[in-house]
C-alpha cells in the first residue's frame, strides 16, 4: 500500500472520488469499450472525465481527485488529468469492475490512509454532465457539512421531467436548518404513470448516483452490513501497490468482493442516511438523446456537431466526426458518422444502441470494442488503410516520449517522418531521422522509436506481412512498464 501523505492534522478534507470504469455502450459508435464515453469530448473542448474533476475547483479544503478505472484506460485517465493541470490525481486500477459499493470501499480505505478517518469522501461517476457550477458547488458544501456530522449523503436531483431510466429517492423530514432531509424510501426505475404521479406529488427526486461520507463513518456501516466485502476491499488496499503513477489493487482480494451498488450495499439498509437537493442542471450523459437537451443550431430544432448540411430536415441530432454528412428531408432521426462506424435511428429509440453493440461483440468485431484512433502513454495511432498482407498506420509520439524496444515476428515496417525529429534504434544502428526522410525495420528485427524533440513527432508506418495484430509484439524494455500482454 502506498505511504500516507502526512497531513498537518485531521481537519475536513473532502477527496473527490471519480469512477471512470463505465463502458458507455448507448452512445455508440463514438464511446468504444477502449475508449468510452468519460474520455470523450461531447460537451465542450474538454472530456467528461475532465469536467468532473474540474468541478470542485471552487471548493475549499479539497484533496487532488482520485480517478478509479481500469488497467486498459490508466494512461488515457492519466494523460487527460495532465493536459488540465491535476497531474498531483491520484489513479487506483481495478483489476475487474465489481460494481460501486466495493469501489467505495477502497476509495474509503484510501482516504483513511491519505487524509486521516475523518475524511469526507466524494463519490461520483466520471461521465456526468453539470450546467451550474456555483449551484454544484453550493450543494456539495451542503452536503460536506452534513457528512462531517456523521451522515451518509446522497445527492437528489431535482427532477425535470417523469423519467423512467433513473431510480428515485423520496424525502422525509428536514434535518433542521441544514438543507438536507431524512430518506424515506429508495424507488426502482418506474414505469411512465408512475413517474409522472412522483412529479405531481412531489417530494421525489431522481437518484444521480452522488455520495459523500467521511471514510470511517462509512467503513464502519460497511463492516456492519457488508463484513465479507468490508474485508475483501481493506485486504486488496493493504496488499496494494505502487506502479509508476497508479495504485494497483491486490487482484485476489478484491475480486472476492460482491458485485454490488452502493445503493444495494449500503444505502438502501443504513438509517444513518440524508439527501441533499441538487438542481445545477446534471445529467448522466446516458445516451444520444442527451444532445436533444442542448440548443437547437436553427428554428426547424436540428442540433449538430461537425460538418453537416441539412435540407428541409427537422429535429434532428447529428454528430460528425471525419467527413460530410449531408441529410434531406429527414425529421426525429439522430444519425452519428466516425471513421469506421455510423449509426442511424429514430430519435425515441436512441436506448436501444447497446443491442447494435452487444451484436458486434457476438460477431467479435472491432468496432464495438476499438476506435480509429488507438491511445497509448507515448502518443497514439490510428489505422489509415488496411488490406491483405498490408496496414498504414499515423502515429504520433509527443515529444520526450519513447515506444518500447520490441521487434515483431510475422511483419517488417517502412517509417516516412512527416513532422518534427525522429531517434531510430534498429538492430545496433542508432540514428536521427527528419521530415521527408524514412528507414525501414525488416521482420524480426529489435527497434525502437523516440521524439528527442520538442515539438509532437508524426510519422507514417506502412506494414507488410503475413499477420498485423497488435500481439504481434514482444517487448525487451518499456518506460512505462508494460508487458507483452500489456496495452
Amino acid at each position: 500500500m502506498p505511504n500516507r501523505i502526512p497531513c498537518a492534522d485531521e481537519t475536513l478534507m473532502i477527496v473527490p472520488v471519480l469512477m471512470a470504469g463505465g463502458s458507455g455502450t448507448r452512445l455508440w459508435p463514438l464511446s468504444r469499450e477502449q475508449y468510452p464515453k468519460q474520455f470523450l469530448k461531447l460537451l465542450d473542448e474538454r472530456s467528461l472525465l475532465q469536467n468532473t474533476a474540474l468541478r470542485l475547483g471552487g471548493v475549499g479544503d479539497t484533496a487532488p481527485p482520485l480517478v478509479i478505472g481500469s488497467d486498459a484506460h490508466r494512461f488515457v485517465i492519466a494523460e487527460q488529468l495532465r493536459q488540465v493541470g491535476l497531474d498531483g490525481a491520484g489513479i487506483m486500477l481495478e483489476p475487474e469492475g465489481r460494481n460501486t459499493a466495493p469501489a467505495a470501499a477502497v476509495a474509503a480505505h484510501y482516504a483513511t490512509t491519505q487524509y486521516g478517518s475523518q475524511a469526507v469522501v466524494f463519490l461520483m461517476a466520471a461521465d456526468q454532465a453539470v450546467t451550474d457550477t456555483a449551484a454544484f458547488v453550493r450543494a456539495v458544501e451542503a452536503g460536506a457539512a452534513v457528512a462531517a456530522e456523521g451522515r451518509i449523503v446522497t445527492f437528489g436531483i431535482q427532477p425535470t421531467h417523469p423519467e423512467t431510466g433513473f431510480g428515485y429517492i423520496k424525502v422525509g423530514a428536514a434535518i433542521g436548518q441544514s438543507g438536507a432531509y431524512d430518506v424515506a424510501a429508495f424507488v426502482e426505475k418506474p414505469e411512465r404513470a408512475k413517474a409522472e404521479a412522483f412529479i405531481a406529488e412531489g417530494g421525489y427526486y431522481w437518484n444521480g448516483g452522488m455520495f459523500m461520507f467521511r471514510a470511517d463513518v462509512f467503513l464502519d456501516e460497511l463492516k456492519r452490513l457488508e463484513p465479507e466485502m468490508y474485508a475483501s476491499s481493506l485486504l486488496s488496499w493493504n496488499n496494494a501497490v505502487k506502479d509508476i503513477d497508479f495504485i494497483r489493487l491486490e487482484p485476489g482480494a478484491f475480486r472476492k468482493c460482491r458485485n454490488e451498488s452502493i445503493d444495494y450495499a449500503v444505502m438502501e439498509k443504513t438509517a444513518n442516511i440524508a439527501l441533499v437537493p441538487l438542481d445545477a442542471g446534471w445529467d448522466d450523459v446516458g445516451s444520444w438523446s442527451y444532445l436533444g437537451k442542448l440548443p437547437a443550431d436553427d428554428a426547424a430544432g436540428n442540433r449538430t456537431r461537425g460538418d453537416v448540411l441539412l435540407e428541409d430536415c427537422q429535429d434532428n441530432l447529428v454528430h460528425a466526426s471525419s467527413r460530410l454528412v449531408g441529410m434531406v428531408g429527414i425529421r426525429d432521426t439522430v444519425v452519428v458518422e466516425t471513421e469506421d462506424a455510423i449509426l442511424v435511428a429514430p430519435r425515441d429509440r436512441v436506448q436501444e444502441v447497446k443491442k447494435i453493440v452487444s451484436r458486434l461483440k457476438q460477431a467479435r468485431r472491432s468496432e464495438a470494442e476499438a476506435s480509429p484512433r488507438v491511445y497509448r502513454p507515448w502518443g497514439s495511432y490510428e489505422t489509415v488503410a488496411q488490406g491483405d498482407r498490408f496496414q498504414v498506420k499515423r502515429i504520433i509520439v509527443k515529444p520526450g516520449q519513447k515506444l518500447s524496444l520490441q521487434m515483431h515476428h510475422h511483419r517488417a515496417e517502412h517509417w516516412i517522418v512527416v513532422k518534427g525529429t525522429a531517434r531510430v534504434w534498429c538492430g545496433d544502428k542508432n540514428f536521427l531521422l527528419c521530415e521527408d526522410q524514412s528507414t525501414y525495420i525488416p521482420l524480426g528485427q529489435t527497434h525502437r522509436l523516440e521524439n528527442p524533440g520538442k515539438v509532437q513527432l508524426e510519422l507514417i508506418e506502412v506494414q507488410s506481412g503475413a499477420y498485423l495484430g497488435e500481439d504481434d509484439i514482444v517487448r525487451f524494455d518499456d518506460i512505462y512498464g508494460r508487458t507483452p500482454a500489456k496495452v
